[in-house]
């Protein structure tokens, strides 16, 4: 197992911790399991959150490599069932904060876009589908812009299903593609050099029928916090 941060390094980055779940706040740039040719992932350090358990916790879902912010764990397999569950049934509120090149035509609304897996030589990407295609999956994103300056966009996205690029490719479809990302958008080179400004900025987690859901924040990494604090009003 070849790893390149300190193997405790998670334990400054609990955001919530009970019973059944951990809410960490994920870094940019290291993916949460192991990808078909290896290599470090976020999965090698969970040995460190046990708190008392016989085993580490595990993914309850996913985000992309280059995503920050607040990622659920699961504590054993009960949990994890639960939370399973509440993430399929679309029942755990996510919201995202993004910096985009561009400004969408409306400052607010819902991108219903089914989305599709392209596969070309070893590479992939999402897509668009068409709306007679059979095999797309139903996608669904709301947004509001919070801020605009010098060209850019500070939008605020909502998921309301949990596809894979959802938010990246639903917002560079309205014109608003996310800075740093390699795959989307009509991104020129150097717009795409820098990290991926997109951050999970906040879970709502309904976890128990007797008590207020959970609600856990994380704060935007370094390089996107400058570039927010130019953007708001």
């Amino acid at each position: 197992m070849s790893v390149s941060c300190p193997a405790d390094f998670l334990l400054d980055r609990v955001l919530y911790r009970d019973g059944l779940m951990l809410v960490i706040d994920k870094p940019a740039g290291l993916p949460v399991h192991a990808g078909p040719g290896g290599g470090d992932n976020l999965e090698n350090y969970f040995d460190a959150l046990r708190f008392g358990l016989p085993k580490p916790p595990a993914l309850a879902h996913r985000l992309d490599r280059d995503t920050s912010g607040c990622l659920v764990l699961g504590r054993h397999p009960k949990a994890l069932r639960k939370l399973g569950k509440l993430f399929v049934d679309g029942k755990v509120e996510k919201t995202y904060w993004a910096v985009c090149r561009g400004e969408p035509e409306k400052p607010s609304g819902s991108i219903d876009a089914p989305l599709r897996k392209e596969t070309a030589r070893r590479n992939w990407r999402m897509t668009i589908a068409k709306s007679d295609d059979e095999t797309a999956l139903q996608a669904r994103t709301t947004y509001r812009v919070l801020g605009q300056k010098d060209g850019l966009s500070f939008i605020e996205a909502k998921p309301k299903t949990g596809r894979t690029h959802q938010i990246r490719v639903h917002l560079a479809s309205i014109g608003a593609p996310i800075l740093g990302d390699p795959f989307y958008g009509s991104l020129t080179a150097f717009e795409r050099e820098g990290p991926m400004m997109l951050h999970a900025r906040r879970v709502v987690i309904p976890i128990s029928k007797n008590k207020d859901p959970v609600a856990v924040e994380a704060e935007p990494p370094e390089a996107m916090a400058a570039i927010l604090d130019r953007m708001r009003p």
